[in-house]
């Protein structure tokens, strides 16, 4: 397997910055599309899946979302998830200029915030033939309400509103940190294992810890769980770790329930971060698995289809 930085070009003049993993062999093969969750970077964890669907046999093209990390744009940590979707496509159709691409064999593999946009292009974008939907975002709406105390939801409010007004008046976007341990500061996430998760060292990798104020309420505002009945029928795999809080297990457990076949959930225990750190394998060896079925042993079996059906012979005609 090797690895190489590629630049994909996006929208108002904007390139996205990814790392494409090529697996050994020659020929074509099956190829995931992958990015991060909210507010994050590729090397914040999901690098390891990249690696481990490379070594199986996969193309992987995995991109920083638009003002994130590799990716050009302004202003920096600013999270659009409709933007980010339509950057999304971009990447999709990039990756299936590729040689080394068989073009009509393409999954995608997002996470926490990104595990929404994956409901969302798994039910729009006919080129997807796997999806996986790791510790999925199911309901911005929910997700908040259960966040903000109801005594601080006005205040909230208002912020929302002070920031509109200041960007009237032609000021940057006001900022918030993503996470921090001191509940006086103001942040995305205050959850410990949220984060330890985002402020692990990165190497060789500028990352800051704060958001836009705008990007809160663009989450709160994001329900990609009303995608999931018509994602059908593109193959869904629903990772959900049975202790999350920050993207709500009992809410990705209702969406699995309201998705049609063919489908499969696989239950991580612990928390959101689990998935990434002490229960990574059995996270990315189920996301490899239902990989491999739907985008080769399916392929393999509709070529044997096609070959049969080719000799004219009835007998062994399916």
């Amino acid at each position: 397997m090797t690895q190489h930085d590629v630049t994909i070009p996006a929208d108002h003049g904007i390139n996205l910055g990814g790392t494409l993993y090529l697996p050994g062999g020659s020929g074509k093969h099956p190829a995931i599309t992958m990015a991060h969750g909210y507010g994050g970077v590729k090397e914040q964890g999901a690098q390891q899946f990249a690696e481990a669907f490379a070594n199986a046999g996969f193309v992987v093209l995995l991109h920083d979302h638009r003002n994130f990390g590799a990716s050009g744009g302004t202003p920096r940590q600013d999270i659009d998830p409709w933007q980010q979707i339509a950057d999304w496509r971009r990447v999709i159709s990039y990756l299936e200029s590729r040689p080394e691409v068989a073009a009509d064999r393409i999954g995608l593999w997002g996470t926490s915030y990104a595990g929404g946009h994956a409901l969302v292009l798994g039910a729009t974008d006919c080129r997807l033939k796997a999806v996986v939907a790791q510790v999925p975002t199911i309901s911005g709406f929910e997700q908040g309400r259960r966040r903000v105390a109801p005594e601080a939801a006005e205040a909230l409010e208002e912020s929302f509103a002070e920031d509109e007004r200041a960007q009237l008046r032609g000021e940057a976007p006001r900022r918030i940190a993503l996470v921090s341990a001191d509940p006086t500061v103001a942040a995305s996430y205050y959850d410990r294992e949220a984060v330890d998760f985002y402020l692990q060292p990165i190497p060789d990798q500028i990352w800051q810890n704060s958001v836009t104020l705008r990007s809160m309420r663009a989450a709160r505002m994001y329900e990609p769980g009303v995608w999931v009945e018509r994602l059908s029928p593109t193959p869904l795999l629903m990772v959900v770790a049975t202790e999350d809080t920050v993207t709500p297990a009992d809410l990705a457990l209702a969406a699995y329930e309201r998705a049609l076949e063919p489908k499969k959930l696989q239950l991580v225990p612990g928390g959101h971060f689990d998935p990434y750190t002490q229960h990574f394998a059995l996270a990315s060896g189920a996301a490899v698995a239902w990989f491999s079925q739907h985008l080769v042993e399916s392929a393999t079996h509709e070529a044997q289809r096609d070959y049969r059906t080719s000799t004219g012979n009835p007998a062994q005609r399916p």
